[in-house]
């Protein structure tokens, strides 16, 4: 399972490389066009909005793994005893529980994006609007994640530090 969980994190990964990329590219060639041609493509800022929005919903999910998602760890952490764990195992069950709930309207949004197109790209917005199950999807397979991790004694729930973090 450990190494399911490293592969989708490295796809999430990789996908948000290849998002930001096209981001800059899109940016560079929008300056480049309005500062050396008679006009920019208007596409150009759909594209970066869309690219936003992707990575916003490919991260989302890395960043509930990581423990880089907003904490209020000064209330947590200053509780006694076992309590900040069960507010951590506690919070990750309830982002779990409401990232499931949310996937059924977040298929009915996508559905409804078969139905239209974007104004400037042409691309059918179901593209776009499945952000919305990727991230539910990738949310809560992470809540999940940890939560395990944190039953099976694993990990206690807390941030994942990394070298910058020392």
């Amino acid at each position: 399972m450990t190494h399911l969980f490293k592969g989708l994190e490295g796809l999430c990964r990789l996908l948000i490389l290849a998002a930001f990329l096209l981001l800059a590219a899109s940016v560079l060639l929008q300056v480049f066009s309005r500062t050396f041609l008679p006009t920019a493509p208007v596409w150009t800022e759909e594209l970066t909005r869309f690219c936003l929005i992707y990575i916003g919903a490919l991260g989302a999910g890395l960043a509930l793994r990581s423990g880089d998602m907003v904490n209020v760890d000064l209330l947590c952490e200053s509780l006694p005893g076992r309590l900040p764990y069960l507010l951590r195992l506690l919070s990750a069950g309830l982002t779990a529980l409401f990232a499931l709930l949310l996937l059924p309207a977040a298929w009915d949004y996508t559905q409804v994006g078969s139905r239209q197109t974007a104004p400037s790209l042409g691309w059918r917005m179901d593209f776009l609007h499945g952000t919305m199950l990727i991230l539910f999807v990738t949310l809560a397979l992470w809540a999940l994640m940890r939560a395990y991790e944190m039953l099976t004694g694993r990990h206690d729930g807390r941030p994942i530090l990394t070298a910058e973090d020392n």
